[in-house]
């Protein structure tokens, strides 16, 4: 009888008083103590609102169901197929509707949805690996900015490679602390890589020394990302720079020359085949026989073994430096060309070439960290 009357009501009531009365009545449903035959006309009048023409009556079920996890399933999944506002109130917040119900949802619905789901309080990874997957640049860098949204290394990989070149979202994948180390450093390369094109366009270098200051940006980038990698990461890293051939001679003696050990042991034995703790062993050892034969399985030139051993043999002497890095890397440099002498010609020019661009580098970077601290201190 009392669905008979709310029917009769709806049939003379304002838009404005059934808004009303379905908040009133959807907020009763959700809160009121009363018994199950009363919650059930109280479900049977709600339902039958979703059929008012009015979309403000409609909107206000959804604002009043919408944020609830007692709400019906059947009128929650009615709303969210409803127009676009009153499919968004639902979508961004309603904790009845399910994971896979939000995965079809981002697949099958409208931008301004997709985005609404993107945003909301919490996002399963595979809800989050949809939109990364179907949305737009805007939808995804909601997602990326959600804090409660829940992604998995994989779809940081799938943002990357859609969005890479997208400045906002790049730099909000930079600024993750979980994002895998080859998508750090694949982004990092292809920025060089755009600036490097940039700075030829407009001729603000000769196409020569444009290339040049790329590759030593993107092998500076790279050494940098390989010193905040876990020692765990490392040979992920490397396997990185093998399968897209950037693991050079060039790249290997940089890092040396900053320092970094552990990664070039992880990198010759990605090379050579050989496993990780022998390598090590004989990097820490210093035992130039064995390790020769291992750097020559890894097919690096042995005319350049020298200056490599040499490399090693000042890590291991500065091994107790606790001053700036950079200082660090400069002495490093300037012990490998004091220790091995490089003639000017081929690769092990090239080489020469190269540490004496990094200890430039090394020696203004170290002057820049005096500044600092000076400053820092005053």
């Amino acid at each position: 009888m009392i669905v008979r009357d709310f029917i009769g009501w709806l049939e003379t009531a304002s838009t404005a008083q059934r808004a009303e009365a379905a908040h009133a009545l959807a907020r009763s449903y959700l809160y009121a103590d009363v018994d199950r035959d009363t919650l059930e006309r109280m479900e049977t009048s709600l339902t039958i609102l979703l059929d008012d023409p009015s979309p403000q009556v409609r909107f206000a079920l959804a604002d009043a169901l919408g944020g609830s996890p007692e709400a019906p399933r059947n009128l929650i999944l009615s709303l969210v197929q409803d127009r676009q506002d009153i499919a968004v109130e639902v979508a961004s917040r309603s904790p009845v509707l399910l994971d896979g119900e939000l995965v079809d949802l981002v697949a099958t619905m409208s931008v301004p949805l997709q985005e609404a789901i993107a945003g909301r309080p919490v996002l399963a990874p595979s809800v989050a690996a949809a939109i990364a997957e179907l949305g737009g640049p805007l939808c995804c860098r909601i997602l990326l900015e959600n804090e409660g949204a829940s992604i998995v290394p994989m779809t940081l990989s799938r943002l990357a490679a859609r969005f890479g070149s997208d400045p906002d979202i790049r730099s909000i994948l930079l600024e993750r602390d979980d994002l895998p180390v080859a998508v750090r450093h694949g982004l990092l390369r292809d920025l060089g890589h755009a600036l490097g094109v940039l700075v030829s366009r407009r001729s603000w270098l000769d196409d020569v020394r444009a290339d040049e200051v790329v590759r030593d940006a993107c092998d500076d980038a790279t050494v940098a990302i390989a010193a905040e990698t876990a020692e765990e990461h490392l040979a992920v890293l490397a396997e990185h720079l093998r399968s897209t051939g950037q693991l050079t001679t060039s790249l290997l003696l940089r890092a040396l020359c900053a320092g970094n050990v552990s990664f070039f042991a992880a990198a010759l034995s990605i090379l050579s085949s050989v496993p990780e703790g022998r390598v090590r062993s004989l990097v820490n050892d210093g035992r130039a026989g064995p390790l020769k034969a291992v750097y020559g399985r890894a097919g690096l030139p042995l005319s350049a073994f020298g200056a490599f051993a040499s490399a090693l043999s000042a890590c291991r002497e500065y091994s107790a430096f606790n001053g700036p890095a950079p200082r660090m890397s400069r002495r490093v440099v300037d012990d490998v060309l004091a220790r091995h002498e490089m003639t000017s010609d081929g690769p092990i020019g090239e080489l020469a070439t190269m540490l004496r661009r990094f200890a430039a580098e090394a020696t203004r970077a170290a002057a820049r960290e005096f500044v600092r601290s000076a400053i820092r201190a005053a």
